[in-house]
């Protein structure tokens, strides 16, 4: 009876035993889901912060153009990302770091601080008359506008009556509508990198202010300014409508042509051309134009300036200084019949006369085109082409009168300036030279070394086509793209060469994709080419035959300073040209960005050992991120030393070796659920611990090393004064081979004969989330063969990539950031070395038996773990 009662007694105790091993089961697969979950969250935030901040220095570095809702989105992202990174650390390790709350809010506040600076509302008069215009309210009437002022009024040159409606009327009109709200709204949920959506998003804006109403105020005013002009200079007087926006035509941002004039407007259309004006700050062009410069849309305030419509019979633009030779000092004069217009647009090939200063002024050299055509203005309104007949086609536009006039004038506004000047003039019936504009030149030096390669005949029997005028110098490889209409531009591929039958200023738009530009006709003195010259595109107008010659897809190598096109690529060439600048940097968009990316981008603490590796010391979102990605690894790969298990909990492998390895499940690590207690290798699908065990049983253990005389004792002397080293003792060194695995992650505790290893690993198909850690330490040697053990251990790590440290006997092992493969491989190495580094402690302080050790390793290692011939490793291979 009593044996009976012993055995229920018994049965009881197991069944209880086993169902609280159960149960303590459940809990550590509860633990390790919330943990894991955590930590992946954390990782891809962190992923996602990083590549924000890569983003941010491409972007400073002058990859690409960016607009402010490019500053304030990846800001925002990189804000809302860093502070999940803190969320997610908090709940791996509760109550830790608590301070990285504080710390974010001071960087946040200051994030805010630099994005929410704005302009003050400017105040001041809705019309601005000519004769009151200067360069002291250009914040109001716009840079053209008072460069015009300037000249009428200061240098008393000739300039049509007119007025400026200003930048408090085109405030007065946008908060009448409440406009710039709503602009603000499409910029910002709008791809700026995509032609398409460009297209339509300025399809949409302009739209909507097409057709907002002008104020009852803003439109009397605008109706009384003309009714003064009309008494000025006759009754039903036509004006000519030009885009004065602020920051237009000032040095190094022309915005040439990128906005719209109406000419020979009536007053039955003032208001609806002025709404159209204002709405062309929005076209693609001019959307694409700020945002490669760097400019904010809300510092563009767009002016008008109305002026008396000239009905030239000549006009055209003259450079006080030739623009693609900063040392030629000679007047270049580009004239065409009828309104300058078609000089301006590239539509009509125009007459060129280069006018010398010294020792006197002289026309030194005439190139007179056949114009097919002028415009000229409607009796009514408008302008229209007509076609220009007989022998006047060929005949100068100007006489020689007229062009030395022209150029003195070009000096003394240079003069007055203080700097080279780009102007727009007219001829009137009556032989008056009015001055419509100017502006300050852009000028670039030309490259000998590509003019010299020329001379050399490098490459002559590839030239397709020679001629042309240079518009903008440079050297530039690419394939042709030909535009014809304007859905071409939606198809237009990044660094193809832009090919165009006219220099339209609209093909603008693309100047920050070209490679190069080539036209059949157009002016160096159009807008097209100064937008070119700005950009640094090398650009070639008035190419003959060139629509023939080429077509899509075509390689070529343009060399605009040689006035050639050549087939294929053109090393020799390409090797002298100059980079391209980069227009962002100094822009008010970049220099916010550099603002801002003080608190987001630069990385203080480096050293997660050193004493300021605090959460109170973090400076910038980086340094929160790298804290918390630090830290988060450390809890992560705590969880094995944290949570055991009993050997009734796990299942044991079922596999031909002396040693005893056990197993637990925590998540997805088996192929299915394992009844009973044992669990075969084919049955278990953890990555890392699949590769660790290759390693292990790559190449069998040869046994102990030979041991000394002094390496025995030692040994001997170990083992019976250190508990640790006593089987029958409690110590973490009796601990059995154990694994706690899911499919990606894998915790080994394992001891063998005195030697004590924990790895813990995450590998996946995601780099940024792959580390290992390993911990190597004990031995039964003295002290110092242990420490040399160590040395030996970290010495062959280190071979392949890893990050070691040794701390008294012990090594300690990281890596991460890899690929798959990589990891996996660096798994197996590990799994060789626990292995086969047994004992090695005992040979320690023998230097031949250390070097021969040393090199059998390595030579398994290359071999036999990663199926490579001979000694040697490959730590840089497969990082991401």
């Amino acid at each position: 009876m009593a044996k009976l009662l012993d055995f229920i007694k018994k049965f009881t105790l197991r069944r209880q035993e086993e169902a609280l091993s159960a149960s303590d089961v459940e809990r550590l697969r509860a633990a390790f889901k919330a943990r894991y979950h955590n930590f992946k969250l954390l990782l891809s935030a962190n992923n996602k912060a990083l590549e924000i901040m890569a983003d941010i220095e491409q972007a400073l570095g002058g990859g690409r153009p960016f607009g402010m809702s490019f500053v304030r989105s990846n800001c925002t992202a990189a804000s809302v990302n860093v502070y999940r990174i803190i969320q997610n650390l908090d709940q791996l390790a509760a109550g830790k770091y608590t301070d990285l709350y504080d710390s974010f809010k001071e960087i946040q506040d200051q994030i805010n601080r630099v994005l929410s600076q704005r302009r003050e509302t400017r105040s001041g008069d809705l019309i601005v008359p000519f004769d009151s215009v200067s360069t002291d309210l250009t914040d109001q009437v716009g840079s053209k506008m008072a460069n015009v002022g300037e000249v009428r009024n200061k240098l008393r040159l000739r300039v049509p009556n007119g007025f400026v409606i200003s930048a408090s009327a085109y405030e007065r009109f946008f908060r009448h509508n409440d406009l710039q709200a709503e602009i603000d709204r499409l910029l910002q949920a709008s791809s700026m990198d995509q032609i398409d959506q460009l297209y339509a998003l300025s399809t949409d804006i302009q739209q909507r202010i097409v057709h907002s109403s002008v104020p009852a105020d803003l439109e009397r005013a605008i109706l009384e300014a003309y009714w003064e002009l009309e008494s000025r200079n006759g009754e039903g007087v036509k004006v000519s409508m030009r885009s004065s926006a602020l920051g237009e035509d000032v040095e190094g941002t022309s915005f040439a042509g990128q906005y719209r004039s109406e000419l020979n407007v009536s007053a039955d259309n003032l208001i609806q051309a002025y709404k159209d004006i204002v709405a062309s700050k929005y076209n693609l062009q001019a959307i694409t134009y700020r945002l490669n410069r760097g400019i904010l849309d809300e510092d563009i305030a767009m002016c008008v300036g109305c002026m008396v419509m000239v009905n030239a019979v000549a006009g055209g633009v003259m450079y006080s200084r030739n623009p693609l030779n900063i040392r030629d000092d000679s007047i270049y004069l580009s004239s065409v019949w009828g309104l300058p217009k078609s000089v301006v647009d590239g539509s009509v090939a125009s007459d060129l006369f280069v006018v010398s200063r010294s020792p006197s002024m002289a026309i030194a050299k005439k190139d007179v085109k056949t114009k097919e055509f002028k415009f000229v203005c409607y009796p009514e309104e408008g302008v229209c082409r007509m076609d220009v007949t007989g022998d006047k086609s060929r005949l100068p536009s100007l006489t020689d009168d007229q062009i030395l006039e022209l150029a003195r004038i070009a000096v003394e506004i240079e003069k007055y300036y203080g700097a080279p000047q780009d102007i727009e003039w007219a001829v009137d019936e009556e032989g008056e030279i009015y001055i419509l504009q100017s502006r300050p030149l852009q000028q670039r030096a030309v490259e000998a070394s590509t003019a010299k390669a020329v001379e050399n005949g490098i490459a002559e029997d590839a030239i397709i086509l020679r001629g042309g005028a240079t518009a903008s110098p440079g050297v530039a490889h690419g394939s042709v793209f030909v535009v014809r209409k304007n859905s071409d531009a939606l198809l237009f591929p990044d660094g193809a060469v832009l090919v165009a039958s006219q220099a339209l200023p609209r093909w603008a738009a693309l100047l920050s994709r070209a490679s190069a530009v080539i036209t059949e006709q157009g002016s160096v003195a159009g807008h097209l080419a100064n937008v070119a010259r700005e950009f640094g595109v090398p650009a070639l107008f008035g190419v003959v035959g060139v629509g023939e010659a080429l077509s899509n897809g075509m390689e070529v190598t343009v060399d605009a300073d040689g006035m050639s096109i050549y087939e294929g690529r053109v090393e020799e060439l390409l090797a002298s040209s100059m980079g391209r600048k980069n227009l962002m940097e100094g822009s008010p968009v970049y220099d916010i960005l550099k603002e801002v990316s003080r608190f987001v981008i630069p990385l203080n603490l480096l050293d997660p050992d050193g004493s300021d590796f605090k959460p109170g010391n973090c400076r910038s979102l980086h340094d929160i991120t790298r804290f918390c990605h630090e830290k988060s690894v450390k809890e992560m790969f705590n969880f094995g030393k944290e949570h055991h298990f009993s050997e009734r909990a796990s299942k044991q492998l079922v596999y031909d070796v002396p040693m005893q390895w056990w197993f637990i499940n925590l998540d997805d690590g088996f192929r299915e659920d394992v009844p009973g207690r044992f669990v075969h290798l084919d049955n278990i699908v953890c990555i890392p611990m699949l590769a660790l065990w290759e390693g292990i049983v790559a190449v069998p253990w040869g046994g102990p090393p030979p041991v000394d005389a002094r390496g025995f004792m030692s040994v001997l002397l170990q083992a019976t004064t250190n508990p640790d080293l006593d089987p029958s003792m409690p110590s973490h060194y009796t601990s059995r081979n154990y694994f706690m695995v899911s499919k990606n992650f894998c915790s080994l505790n394992s001891r063998f004969g005195f030697h004590f290893s924990t790895i813990e690993t995450l590998v996946g198909e995601r780099p940024g989330e792959n580390y290992i850690s390993f911990t190597f330490k004990g031995g039964a040697a003295d002290y110092s063969r242990r420490l040399r053990r160590a040395q030996f251990v970290a010495g062959i790590l280190e071979e392949y990539g890893f990050r070691a440290e040794i701390k008294e006997d012990g090594v300690f092992a990281r890596m991460e950031g890899y690929d798959e493969a990589f990891m996996k491989e660096r798994l197996k190495i590990l799994g060789y070395l626990i292995i086969h580094t047994r004992q090695l402690d005992m040979v320690m302080s023998n230097d031949t038996a250390y070097n021969e050790h040393r090199a059998k390793l390595l030579n398994d290692i290359a071999t036999a773990v990663c199926g490579r011939s001979g000694v040697g490793s490959d730590a840089n291979a497969g990082q991401q």
